[in-house]
């Protein structure tokens, strides 16, 4: 209707058309039995006419029924500003009539649009009343729409979804040691369900209130207040999402100072949340907003995009400066899980934010979160390079007691075996990244036996941190004074270490040849051992030229002393250390006692030792051996002489 323009009919054929014109509506509107709509139409030609022969101001007739029809409409509207109830609650025939008021008024603005105001007063004093009456009833629209919103909002509990994942099990701790083997295990077995396929849109609005959602988005952006809609719907929404953010989820906002200042068990604790309110609030929440403000504003795409970003950016922001301050932290080993679990949450989520945020008004947002998972991501790099570092520098100066399994063993193969977990992305993260050549590893391996896995960076980053593991180890030995504990201590770890491998996802990331060449190292220090504690001892048992001419000239009787006294000597010692594997100790204890029984019995029958300078029998020799590598002080009180 805007497209009318005020003409002056020069030619006689125009105003012939025009008057003609006027003479069919007239005869048109005499007939009796047409509809209201109809006459209205009839009307709104009759002043069109009118407006293009520039005679609606002259025609004392037509602007009284402009100026009836605004009254009608005025009365419409100042009605409900004295009433206190909502229009929306009282009926449909109500809101109706509202709207159909304000679209009788702007339609005749609309007519109003090619008439000079200022050469045409009548004209200017109806149009300022029509624009009167139309702003009195967006503010009624405004308060009809924050009504509506906020009295018919929904909301959903975080349990209607689950998206339970097992890195949600790995504990963030300072020190990794407390993480026990068979926790580590149990975790291994935990199925990973973190993948969540299709979409979570929950209504966050009763869907019976979304069409009077929609009518009145129509009406004010058709009327030129789609700022004002905006704004109003903007902040009652936003209102919304901060209550669900903050009351039902119970989130804080922190600034990226308090996150730095935060201690570690704090900041694990706000970790895990972050991950599980990305999820729900991208996933979920948001993903449902942008369907909401689909249904009501879909016609108008630039208005929609702009509410949508609006009402989302607050808390955009909140989570993104979150996982900027975790990023910007210190990359200590130990916060490496933490790293990784919110880079691939966030990894995860980067299609969804992608496509809540496609258009131009949410671009910056967007590329905020993509370089979110490059820092984080450079961090996680940076905290796996620490742990080698970390071991390399370890400087415990004592020996452990006992010859037992070092802290710092148990430590990284706890680490590096729940690192597994993160194999995709550990891989993903290194895969620019230069690595040692490791076909020498496996070189004895026929192709067909070596897993490509063997070869990818994270089996090449592992191999390294264990290899650095073993040099610290290697140091940590020296700290003994016996020889023989250096060599059940490093039996031990070797041996812990290849058990972890075996009895895990380790072992394809190591591959065969590896662990074979681990086990002859175990079993060679096994080896070193026994020829450090037993030579010397089984020295005195000995016939032939490996013994000194002194143990040669002794007379049996004393060789048989010297050898319980030195047996002894070892048992109070040896008894006190420890292995702590079951079927490894077992192994050491028989072959120890083969090669200490078969001495001693040789010795004792070839020799006919009298009973009475025997001290222990073979069988009470077989016995005490099986206390050794007990870990607890024995006692020789009750052993049974003969």
């Amino acid at each position: 209707m805007a497209g009318y323009q005020s003409v002056n009919p020069n030619h006689e054929g125009d105003q012939h058309l025009i008057a003609a014109a006027h003479h069919v509506l007239k005869l048109l509107g005499a007939i009796r039995n047409l509809s209201d709509d109809t006459r209205k139409l009839l009307a709104d030609l009759d002043i069109h006419l009118s407006i293009m022969t520039g005679n609606t101001v002259n025609n004392g007739g037509e602007a009284i029924e402009v100026e009836k029809r605004l009254k009608c409409a005025e009365r419409m509207v100042l009605r409900w500003q004295a009433n206190q109830s909502m229009i929306w609650d009282t009926g449909p025939g109500e809101v109706s009539e509202f709207l159909g008021a304000i679209d009788e008024v702007q339609t005749l603005i609309d007519s109003f649009s090619g008439v000079s105001v200022n050469e045409n007063g009548r004209v200017r004093e109806l149009l300022y009343r029509a624009n009167n009456i139309v702003q009195m009833a967006m503010l009624r629209l405004q308060e009809e729409l924050i009504h509506i919103l906020v009295h018919h909002k929904l909301y959903f509990e975080p349990e209607y979804v689950s998206f339970h994942s097992c890195r949600e099990d790995v504990i963030y701790d300072e020190s990794f040691v407390s993480l026990e083997d068979e926790s580590v295990e149990a975790l291994q077995r935990v199925s990973n369900t973190g993948s969540v396929s299709g979409e979570y849109i929950v209504d966050l609005i009763h869907p019976q209130v979304v069409p009077d959602l929609k009518a009145i988005a129509n009406a004010m952006i058709a009327a030129n207040y789609d700022q004002e809609f905006c704004a109003a719907f903007i902040g009652a929404r936003q209102d919304a999402l901060n209550e669900y953010f903050f009351v039902i989820l119970e989130l804080e906002k922190f600034s990226i100072d308090d996150v730095l200042k935060m201690k570690w068990s704090t900041l694990s604790s706000e970790i895990k949340k972050w991950n599980w309110a990305m999820k729900i609030i991208i996933r979920v929440y948001l993903a449902s907003e942008k369907q909401l403000c689909n249904k009501i504003l879909g016609g108008f795409d630039t208005v929609c995009s702009l509410c949508f970003v609006e009402i989302a950016k607050a808390t955009f922001l909140c989570l993104l400066n979150f996982g900027e301050a975790v990023a910007m932290g210190s990359t200590q080993p130990e916060k490496l899980f933490c790293l990784l679990d919110m880079y691939e949450v966030l990894d995860d989520l980067l299609l969804e934010i992608d496509s809540l945020l496609f258009e131009e008004a949410g671009s910056y947002i967007r590329i905020e979160f993509h370089e979110l998972l490059r820092k984080l991501g450079h961090s996680a790099r940076q905290a796996f390079q620490e742990l080698q570092k970390a071991i390399a520098a370890d400087s415990s100066m004592k020996p452990l007691p006992r010859g037992g399994i070092h802290p710092l063993t148990r430590y990284v193969m706890n680490y590096i075996k729940t690192l597994t977990i993160y194999d995709d992305t550990l891989n993903l993260l290194f895969e620019d990244q230069n690595t040692e050549d490791t076909h020498s590893i496996v070189e004895s391996e026929t192709e067909q036996d070596i897993s490509p896995i063997t070869f990818c960076p994270l089996a090449c980053h592992l191999r390294s941190i264990t290899s650095a593991l073993e040099c610290s180890l290697v140091v940590k030995s020296r700290l003994y004074r016996e020889d023989s504990l250096r060599h059940i201590f490093l039996m031990n770890n070797i041996h812990y270490v290849v058990q972890k491998i075996k009895g895990s996802d380790l072992r394809i990331f190591f591959g065969d040849e590896w662990i074979r060449k681990h086990i002859g190292k175990f079993q060679q220090h096994a080896t070193s051992y026994q020829r450090a504690t037993w030579c010397s001892v089984l020295s005195f048992l000995r016939d032939d030229g490996h013994c000194s001419n002194s143990v040669l000239k002794t007379s049996y009787k004393e060789r048989c002393r010297e050898f319980t006294n030195a047996f002894e000597d070892v048992y109070k010692i040896q008894t006190q250390w420890c292995i702590t594997d079951p079927q490894l100790k077992e192994d050491l204890r028989i072959s120890t006692s083969l090669k200490v029984i078969h001495a001693y019995r040789t010795f004792i029958g070839r020799n006919r030792i009298s009973d009475k300078h025997i001290k222990y029998t073979v069988d009470d020799l077989e016995k005490l051996l099986l206390d050794f590598f007990e870990g607890t002080w024995r006692t020789l009180r009750n052993s049974r002489r003969r």
